[in-house]
């Protein structure tokens, strides 16, 4: 009869605790900044991996999360004008900082804001020192490609010089340079020069031609 009776309490417990999942993980969904990421591993102290991703799928089904990637979810963003995803920018960063990855805009972002094009990217691209992925965020794609670790290396302007000539390529370097020559502070074009022996040889050739000619 004891047995009975804990089994009772067992199978009660363990029915309240899933009715609760689904609130306790939406709580801590909401407690995240715009963007802030979750994976179902986070929740594993509270119940089976399968009772977590069923209160994630649940979740998900009502509104209440967005899954941006396997494991991966966030929370939609609510104004006055109704929900939306969050900014594209705002999750990578959140899943920068989880996961330790450098993360970082592509090439023809960078080459935009250097001022080396007027093209605008029309799709949200970023390079990671991780693997390549893609993030669903409502009716927009976001792509994470992995990139080469001399791509990533430097920080600051300097980095994104190196992503922008990457971008721009061979036949447009030497103009490319002549320009990041006059704009860049001149911290950050000593970092870039100093950086070239770990540079694809095109750019590490170019990049030493302009320095001498400054």
């Amino acid at each position: 009869m004891l047995n009975v009776r804990n089994s009772a309490k067992i199978l009660i417990s363990e029915s309240t605790t899933m009715s609760k999942l689904p609130e306790t993980i939406l709580l801590h969904a909401q407690s995240l900044p715009e963007g802030g990421v979750l994976s179902p591993k986070e929740f594993l102290h509270l119940g089976t991996r399968a009772a977590v991703d069923q209160a994630l799928s649940r979740l998900t089904k009502e509104g209440r999360l967005l899954r941006v990637a396997r494991g991966t979810y966030v929370t939609p963003v609510t104004t006055r004008f109704g929900t939306r995803a969050p900014s594209p920018e705002k999750v990578v960063q959140a899943l920068s900082t989880r996961t330790g990855e450098t993360v970082t805009p592509h090439g023809a972002s960078a080459a935009n804001a250097l001022g080396l094009t007027r093209q605008v990217p029309i799709r949200e691209v970023y390079l990671t020192s991780g693997p390549s992925r893609k993030l669903r965020l409502g009716r927009s794609e976001v792509a994470v490609n992995h990139a080469p670790r001399w791509m990533l290396a430097l920080g600051g302007s300097a980095g994104a010089a190196v992503r922008a000539l990457a971008w721009m390529g061979p036949s447009h370097v030497n103009e490319s340079l002549a320009t990041l020559r006059r704009t860049l502070p001149s911290s950050e074009w000593q970092a870039l020069a100093g950086a070239r022996a770990g540079l694809p040889s095109w750019m590490a050739r170019a990049i030493g031609e302009e320095a001498v000619r400054g």
